[in-house]
């Protein structure tokens, strides 16, 4: 899907009536299930949430609407879920969507290009940026917070990223 913002995924089913878990990502975590429909990433698959019940934190069990079978829910464990960037508020001024961030350019303070935004991760320790640099090889992973990334600049198609040192950068000293 074009232009799509991903808002959770699908996890294991929840008992045998079709119930499923969901991992919300939006910043009010139970608001999943008031943006409409949710698609798949290619956006063939419809989504309609049914009922929410929380977890804690950003997890729920979920039903779905046309899934109330537990072979049918299983079948949807890693799905993630995608709503057309239309379908969403437009930022405040200071506000970005994780997704405005792939494709910026990653830059030091002494204007040294790191090379260029291709994801935002999460592993379960918070976002991370991957940054592919411009000569190619290993992408760059770096922790997404304030100190090590202290600007996001949209519109002007840059983050400024302070690097941690590394351990090699301290025995070297």
């Amino acid at each position: 899907m074009k232009n799509a913002v991903l808002l959770g995924r699908l996890g294991a089913a929840h008992g045998v009536r079709g119930e499923i878990r969901l991992q919300s990502f939006t910043a009010d975590p139970a608001a999943i299930s008031t943006y409409g429909p949710l698609f798949d990433a290619s956006g063939q698959r419809r989504f309609v949430i049914a009922s929410l019940r929380s977890l804690g934190k950003d997890m729920f069990v979920a039903r779905l609407q046309g899934v109330s079978e537990r072979s049918a829910a299983e079948a949807l464990r890693g799905v993630e879920l995608y709503v057309p960037r239309e379908a969403l508020p437009a930022p405040d001024e200071d506000e970005f969507y994780l997704a405005d961030l792939e494709g910026l350019r990653a830059e030091t303070r002494a204007g040294e290009t790191l090379g260029v935004v291709i994801a935002v991760r999460n592993f379960g320790a918070g976002d991370i940026l991957e940054i592919a640099p411009p000569q190619g090889g290993e992408t760059l992973l770096l922790p997404f917070t304030k100190a090590v990334v202290p600007i996001v600049d949209v519109s002007g198609g840059r983050v400024l990223v302070e690097p941690p040192e590394s351990e090699d950068d301290e025995a070297a000293s």
